[in-house]
C-alpha cells in the first residue's frame, strides 16, 4: 500500500457522516468508484483506494485533497492477484486494526455475444473480477469488518442480473452470482455488527455503459456523482438495511 497520509488542517470533513471511518473502494480510479471515493472523502472517511492504474489513483487522490479531504492510501492492484488481496487485508489490520466500509465496485462487461462465441479467456477474466475477486475481498476482510463497531459492505450489481437478455450471458451470470453471494453473506451476519447490501445504479454515464451501448447519447444519462448519496447511506454506521438489492431511484 502507498501511504499518502500527511498532516492536515481542520476542515468540514471532520464533521462528515463518515468522519473517522476507514473505507476501501475497488475500481476507484474512474467512473462510479472515483465518484464514490470523492464523496466519501468529502464526508470525512479515510480512504483506501484500489485500482490497476497508479496515475488514475493519484489523480483522484489529488482531487480529494483539493476539496479538503484527507490524503488516501493508494493500492495499485489487479484484483485477479488473489493472494495480494489477502496481503492487503493483513496490511490493513496491521495499520488500522479494522475496516469499517468495503465498496466492491470494480467490474468488467466482458463481451456481448452468443454464449457459444464467448472466448474462455474472456469468460475467466470476467468471472475473476466480477465474482471471485469480491468473494476474496469478503474472505479477507470479514474479520476486519467484524472488528468495526459497524462494518458495512456495499457491492455494485446490475439489473442485467435478472433480465436474461440475449448476448449478455457473461455479465448477467456473474452479477447474478454476486447477488447470491452477498445476500448469503448478509444472512450469515444477521446477528453481527455487519450489514451487507448490493446497489444497482441503473443507466449511468460511464465508459462501460458507452461500450455496451455505443449509439446512446451519454448526455441523457445521470453522472456517477449524482448517485453517491445512496452509497453514503448504505455505508453509514446507522444504516440497518441488510441483504437487499437497493436500486437508485430514477
Amino acid at each position: 500500500m502507498t501511504d499518502e497520509t500527511t498532516e492536515q488542517t481542520p476542515s468540514s470533513t471532520a464533521n462528515g457522516r463518515l468522519a473517522g471511518r476507514i473505507a476501501l473502494i475497488t475500481g476507484a480510479s474512474r467512473g462510479i468508484g472515483a465518484a464514490v471515493a470523492k464523496r466519501f472523502g468529502a464526508e470525512g472517511a479515510h480512504l483506501i483506494l484500489v485500482a490497476q492504474t497508479v496515475g488514475g489513483l493519484e489523480e483522484i487522490d489529488d482531487e480529494i485533497r483539493a476539496a479538503g479531504g484527507a490524503p488516501a492510501t493508494l493500492v495499485p492492484l489487479d484484483l485477479r492477484n488473489f493472494d495480494a488481496i489477502d496481503q492487503m487485508g493483513a496490511s490493513i489490520y496491521e495499520r488500522f486494526g479494522r475496516l469499517d466500509i468495503l465498496v466492491g465496485n470494480a467490474g468488467l462487461l466482458g463481451t456481448l455475444s452468443p454464449v457459444g462465441h464467448i472466448a474462455p479467456k474472456v469468460w475467466s477474466e470476467t468471472l475473476d473480477i466480477n465474482l471471485t475477486a469480491n468473494w476474496r475481498l469478503l474472505r479477507s476482510f470479514d474479520p476486519l469488518l467484524k472488528l468495526s463497531d459497524a462494518g458495512r459492505a456495499v457491492f455494485v450489481t446490475s439489473g442485467a442480473a435478472s433480465k436474461h437478455k440475449a448476448y449478455w450471458a457473461i455479465y448477467s451470470a456473474t452479477k447474478a452470482a454476486l447477488d447470491s453471494l452477498v445476500k448469503i453473506y448478509a444472512a450469515e451476519n444477521e446477528k453481527t455488527n455487519i450489514c451487507a447490501n448490493l446497489l444497482s445504479p441503473g443507466p449511468i454515464r460511464t465508459s462501460m455503459r458507452a461500450k455496451a451501448f455505443p449509439g446512446e447519447d451519454p448526455e441523457t444519462l445521470r453522472t456517477p456523482e449524482e448517485i453517491t448519496e445512496l452509497f453514503v447511506e448504505l455505508a453509514s454506521a446507522d444504516c440497518q438495511r441488510n441483504g437487499e438489492i437497493v436500486e437508485v431511484p430514477r
